[in-house]
């Protein structure tokens, strides 16, 4: 017999001021070197799966499906801990990530184009070196 999920109506999902479409934001912090390594969105549904995995699975609006995070790379996400912030708005997970990869560019984290310049002659600058190829990524995971 197998266990009941997580039903998405959960009281604990209640507390959650979800957005008009049902989501809330979503930060991927690693745990150890508390680097930010991406953002995503989750629905109910999303949430009770990540807590019944112990992985990440985010809502993909591109997709408008669920998406456990590494399904096609095997970079998976083990969630450590589940917080939500003080305005009940916003989840963050701290995660171990397979691989050392979160960003599908094959890079270590999402956020690796940093602002350097002023105003006037400011641009985003790559600060972080690609891994692995995505092309070597998203074929090996298929």
């Amino acid at each position: 017999m197998s266990t009941p999920s997580i039903q998405p109506k959960a009281a604990w999902l209640k507390k959650i001021k979800w957005d008009e479409h049902g989501l809330v934001p979503v930060i991927a912090q690693e745990a150890g070197s508390n680097d930010v390594l991406m953002f995503a969105w989750m629905n109910r549904e999303a949430l009770a799966k990540t807590v019944e995995l112990g992985e990440a699975v985010y809502w993909s609006r591109s997709r408008k499906k669920l998406w456990h995070k590494g399904e096609e790379s095997g970079h998976t996400q083990k969630v450590l801990e589940i917080r939500l912030d003080c305005d009940e708005d916003v989840v963050l997970l701290k995660i171990e990530q397979a691989g050392g990869i979160a960003c599908h560019t094959g890079r270590h984290s999402c956020f690796f184009q940093k602002f350097e310049g002023d105003e006037h002659e400011g641009d985003w600058q790559n600060t972080e070196p690609v891994l692995k190829d995505p092309n070597d990524i998203y074929k090996a995971g298929k």
